[in-house]
């Protein structure tokens, strides 16, 4: 009996005595990972700090938009789906190519096939007028304008990446599906047959030189025109439409007047 009324008296204030230890509930919160080789491994998750804080950020915000690593996924693409696209965008009136290239829109056309035009036309410009000078048997010499690499250049990349930008940002105001990807894309492939008429062009005969560019321009602005009206198909936007086709054939006088004028 006094054995057990001694184990009722408090011993905190003895002298070496060891004070008792309250468990409280941890707040943090265990979760379980079972994915591959870390199955079954806690970590812990302080409480009103989300989960995707742990994850990698989307790319689809405006961070993702400039960041470099958000479009490497388009420059995935094999010789094959390249040169399929390269033959669709000679087609002016299939207006298909959306759907061909749905599943895994690129930007490596885009780059390549502009950076290709740019010193195209700066190399054959300089040529055809070395040819029309040497044909009109001016008695002046002829001189390389470097000109002609710089003014290319703003000319086809301004271009191929604003008015792309321009039509997805009006489609968007307008409430009607766009992918900036998919434009780039497409207007980036309806260059590629500037590159072919840029060889032709050298041709030192003025009538057949205008000939070739109104064939060229009127193939490209078909191609893209057409292409646009299947890609908002059920959407009146016939003058976005127009607008594009004029601005195909726009290009290509262009590149006729100030390149191989």
């Amino acid at each position: 009996m006094e054995e057990s009324s001694y184990t009722g008296l408090p011993t905190s204030h003895l002298l070496g005595s060891v004070p008792a230890v309250i468990v409280e509930e941890d707040n943090t919160r265990k979760h379980v990972v079972t994915n591959g080789g870390d199955r079954g491994r806690e970590r812990h998750q302080t409480p009103g700090i989300p989960t995707e804080t742990f994850e990698q950020q989307p790319s689809n915000n405006w961070r993702g938009f400039f960041s470099v690593s958000s479009y490497s996924q388009y420059f995935d693409v094999d010789t094959d789906a390249v040169m399929t696209r390269l033959i669709s965008s000679f087609n002016p009136v299939g207006g298909d190519f959306f759907s061909k290239i749905d599943a895994n829109p690129d930007l490596y056309g885009l780059i390549w096939i502009s950076t290709t035009l740019v010193f195209v036309l700066a190399s054959l410009g300089n040529l055809a007028t070395f040819l029309m000078h040497k044909h009109a048997d001016s008695g002046t010499s002829w001189t390389f304008d470097v000109s002609y690499m710089s003014t290319a250049a703003w000319t086809i990349y301004g271009y191929a990446m604003v008015v792309p930008m321009a039509y997805y940002f009006f489609l968007q105001y307008m409430g009607s599906k766009a992918s900036l990807i998919r434009f780039w894309c497409m207007w980036g492939y309806s260059l590629s047959i500037f590159i072919i008429s840029s060889f032709l062009l050298i041709i030192p005969v003025e009538i057949l030189r205008w000939i070739i560019t109104l064939l060229t321009g009127v193939a490209s602005a078909s191609f893209v025109a057409l292409n646009l009206k299947s890609y908002i198909e059920g959407n009146d936007f016939s003058v976005a439409i127009i607008a594009a086709f004029f601005l195909q054939i726009g290009l290509a006088v262009f590149i006729k007047v100030w390149f191989f004028a």
